[in-house]
């Protein structure tokens, strides 16, 4: 008889399995006696078991260990980009309101940013493999359950367990990276790591794209699956086992601070720029101020504070981690609006679309590979605040934009953005994570991963926002100006509706417009709303454009001035 038990093996410092093989033969049942042999995980074949501040030369496998790490992240950024493409499908299934698939989107997000510190600290304590190991499970769980999913509440749900599997994910993967990797080629691993959230960018609406062409929405979720799936078997046999030593008790109450101040700060930036600023985001945002100024002094006065805030006022961390929320406001913001144009507008599908956004993949990777050669030689400033100014010439092209931009248009925006993005990226996250020592590095994952999620959320909150102003703005009068009968009943109640939903959103006008061609007695206002609708994406497009690249250049500029010249170990 066979018993798999979970227990945490202090000889190898990592959350194992324990197998307990009972075995009996006839004579000795015959005289009545059982022989029991005890395996632990650390006697089978295969597996890595030798922790790595144990080993007396770098880890030889560890390129291959970087590889299940680049592999979980993967699916966590994935989990965002692959929603894009499928949200159109959905919400005609489900019948979502642009309330409810924004906390479909959402609800992914306020746990993810809210936990990751938390989840980085834990896993400094107890295991950090053990924590990429119940990040997958759990995200996996989510996953399955979106799969099955068939309602509004139920796919939120999922997102939200998926949203806290990548909390403990992400920070895990980098500080296994950190202490797996030595110092020498910590830079090339980090730039692996960091192209590999370009290539998720591509990769998810092209495995959607994929999906889509034959499958309901739930695939894109189960997709996940399998990954995980693989990842935990091979971070069992590549992955070596890492804790931090001499780590006292965790700061509990500077973590429930913590959770409780980033999760209502991202729920205000969420719920006030796309709803208004009502009681519910205003109060959220008067949370959030409080909890943090607690938070701060809680830290200040804690010998073993969750987060040495005092790290933020040194130049390398405070500027490195302004530079990765700048980054990623204006790259989610630019994506946000050119996955738009390119379904709603130029009318690509699904798969297309993933296939059409693979150059902005391709640009992460150059850039990010780039940046580990550039880096020691020019210094980390130069690197980042160059990045950033390459990123933010990509998105102001954008401001060319017109009614009649095609496709090639957009490529020297996902090129130069895609460039920029892994320029800045991977030389910033080594100043955060070189910064700290050894025993927090789950809490400097944390923080990096924590500035990446808050720059994308204010990022699609107000390049949105701007974009949805304009775009109102825009289509405004050619909706007031339709020769509209006058209507009474469902009649009436459709043509408000229909009003509305083309006023507020492109994709909605593309809706409508689509219905209307079926009309035979409306077809004839088809065509002229998605002219006017385009005219005002393009114009909005343009607004938002300005905001995002302008707002990166000047963040480029301060970074130069508050980043050393050098990072750490690089003198």
């Amino acid at each position: 008889m066979i018993y798999i038990i979970p227990f945490l093996h202090t000889g190898v410092q990592e959350t194992n399995l324990h197998i307990s093989v009972q075995y009996s033969r006839q004579r000795r049942r015959d005289m009545g006696g059982e022989r029991a042999m005890t395996v632990t995980l650390s006697q089978l074949p295969g597996i890595a078991n030798t922790p790595v501040d144990q080993m007396d030369r770098p880890y030889p496998r560890r390129w291959a260990a970087l590889g299940v790490l680049c592999l979980s992240l993967l699916i966590v950024v994935m989990a965002n980009t692959a929603l894009i493409v499928a949200a159109p499908d959905m919400t005609r299934d489900l019948r979502l309101t642009s309330s409810d698939l924004q906390w479909v989107i959402d609800g992914y997000t306020v746990p993810y940013a809210a936990l990751m510190l938390l989840f980085g600290v834990i896993g400094d304590k107890y295991s950090r493999r053990g924590a990429l190991f119940a990040g997958l499970l759990v995200f996996g769980g989510g996953a399955v359950f979106g799969s099955l999913a068939d309602s509004t509440t139920s796919v939120i749900a999922a997102r939200m367990i998926m949203g806290v599997g990548a909390a403990i994910i992400m920070p895990a993967t980098l500080s296994l990276l950190v202490a797996t990797f030595p110092a020498a080629e910590r830079a090339r691993a980090i730039a692996a790591w960091a192209a590999t959230s370009g290539l998720a960018i591509a990769l998810g609406p092209l495995l959607a794209g994929w999906l889509l062409e034959s499958r309901s929405w739930h695939s894109t979720f189960l997709i996940n699956v399998p990954i995980a799936a693989v990842a935990i078997v091979a971070a069992l046999a590549l992955v070596p086992p890492s804790k931090a030593h001499g780590l006292g008790r965790i700061d509990w109450l500077g973590g429930l601070l913590s959770v409780v101040t980033i999760g209502c700060l991202v729920f205000a930036i969420i719920d006030g720029f796309h709803f208004g600023w009502g009681t519910g985001s205003l109060t959220a945002a008067a949370v959030s101020v409080v909890g943090l100024v607690l938070f701060v002094a809680w830290e200040l006065r804690h010998p073993q504070p969750l987060l040495n805030v005092r790290k933020l006022g040194e130049r390398a961390v405070g500027g490195a981690s302004l530079a990765v929320m700048l980054v990623f406001l204006a790259a989610f913001g630019a994506m946000f609006f050119i996955a738009q144009q390119f379904q709603f507008v130029l009318g690509f599908g699904p798969l297309e679309t993933g296939v059409r956004l693979l150059p902005l993949a391709a640009a992460v990777s150059v850039g990010a590979a780039a940046s580990a050669r550039l880096a020691p030689r020019v210094g980390t400033r130069a690197v980042v605040a160059g990045g950033m100014l390459v990123a933010a010439a990509g998105v102001l092209l954008l401001v060319r934009v017109d009614a009649s931009s095609t496709y090639l248009d957009f490529v020297p925006t996902l090129v130069l953005l895609g460039v920029g993005v892994g320029l800045a990226v991977s030389p910033a996250t080594d100043a955060i994570m070189g910064s700290f020592p050894e025993q927090d590095l789950g809490a400097a994952g944390g923080l990096n991963d924590t500035a990446i999620e808050l720059g994308g959320s204010l990022g699609i909150a107000i390049l949105g926002s701007v974009l949805a102003s304009a775009y109102k703005d825009g289509i405004a009068g050619f909706l007031a100006a339709l020769p509209i009968p006058k209507l009474t009943g469902p009649q009436a109640d459709l043509v408000a509706q229909g009003l509305q939903a083309s006023g507020e959103s492109v994709g909605g006008a593309a809706i409508v417009a689509q219905e209307l061609a079926k009309n035979p007695l409306a077809s004839g206002q088809s065509q002229p709303l998605m002219d006017a609708a385009t005219v005002a994406f393009a114009d909005a497009i343009s607004r938002a454009s300005l905001v995002g690249g302008l707002a990166l250049a000047i963040g480029a500029l301060v970074v130069a001035v508050v980043l050393p010249a050098r990072g750490p170990g690089q003198d």
